[in-house]
């Protein structure tokens, strides 16, 4: 590794076959990752040079990519590699068991000034730099936006993310962490960047794929890891009006884990951690220590 690299930076950056100093990292002017937000991402937790959950988060990749229609798209074994010699060099930066956040970024390559794409081959962008995971009662605010269930990026993870980014700045307006949406249907659906678990009855409820939420990998572990000790959870369509009435709540994500709501849009959600989100982080961490 470069001298630059690894000691003014503090990021990992390769960039189509090659880590790159990441002052002199730069795509093209026409790619559409950039010019219309043709591309999809993944988000992966390190600890020293391993990459957490690796496997799932290359599935939902593949399957973004798929959904959303890129041909070419990089290889399950492309990206594979690039990340564990991302993550390796990570961790000689910034130590043996420092926690990072490794990027995963594909694109559709150079194309044309509009919607209509080129036959440039993908870009592929992976990245390297701090993560501060927080599991600490956060506050979190509903907004007027829905999320589409039946639209064409529905369930995929791309990189067209300026609604969440509008999102989550009304939401830090608000002294809050986070947003959560509901979809056109008034269903509880999820926020800008995680899913969400609240109290139904007296047990744990999250709202189904079919929702439109993201099939979040850190979700798709906990439901694992719950039903696993023998607690149930139940994937469940609910209107937005449950998180008004349920006793309490927990978001989930790569950066959060398993993270309690100790306001949400105002209301105090006392005690925070509750029992049912108690029970939740305990198994996160059996599961995953």
């Amino acid at each position: 590794m470069s001298e630059n690299i690894s000691s003014t930076s503090g990021a990992i950056v390769w960039l189509n076959g090659e880590v790159v100093d990441p002052g002199q990292a730069s795509l093209r002017w026409d790619d559409h990752g950039l010019t219309v937000g043709d591309g999809v991402f993944e988000t992966i937790k390190t600890v020293g040079a391993h990459p957490f959950a690796l496997e799932p988060h290359l599935d939902r990749l593949q399957q973004s990519a798929a959904g959303l229609g890129m041909a070419p798209c990089p290889s399950r074994t492309q990206v594979s590699a690039a990340v564990h010699e991302v993550a390796r060099r990570w961790a000689e930066l910034a130590g043996g068991s420092t926690v990072g956040r490794v990027r995963v970024t594909a694109t559709t390559g150079p194309g044309p000034a509009g919607s209509d794409r080129g036959s440039a081959d993908p870009t592929l962008l992976i990245t390297a730099s701090p993560m501060s995971l927080s599991r600490e009662p956060t506050a979190v605010i509903t907004v007027p936006w829905t999320r589409n269930e039946r639209g064409a990026l529905s369930g995929l993870k791309t990189t067209s993310y300026a609604e969440n980014v509008v999102a989550l700045a009304r939401a830090r307006r608000a002294g809050a962490s986070e947003a959560l949406f509901a979809n056109t249907r008034g269903e509880l659906c999820e926020g800008t960047g995680t899913n969400i678990f609240v109290e139904v009855d007296g047990e744990l409820a999250t709202p189904p794929l079919d929702s439109g939420c993201l099939d979040g990998v850190t979700r798709r572990l906990l439901l694992r890891a719950l039903r696993d000790r023998g607690e149930t959870v139940r994937e469940l369509a609910l209107p937005l009006s449950v998180l008004g009435e349920c006793s309490e709540a927990f978001l989930v994500s790569t950066g959060r884990e398993v993270q309690p709501i100790g306001v949400l849009d105002s209301r105090s959600m006392a005690p925070t951690p509750g029992p049912l989100t108690s029970m939740a982080m305990d198994a996160w961490d059996d599961a995953y220590p």
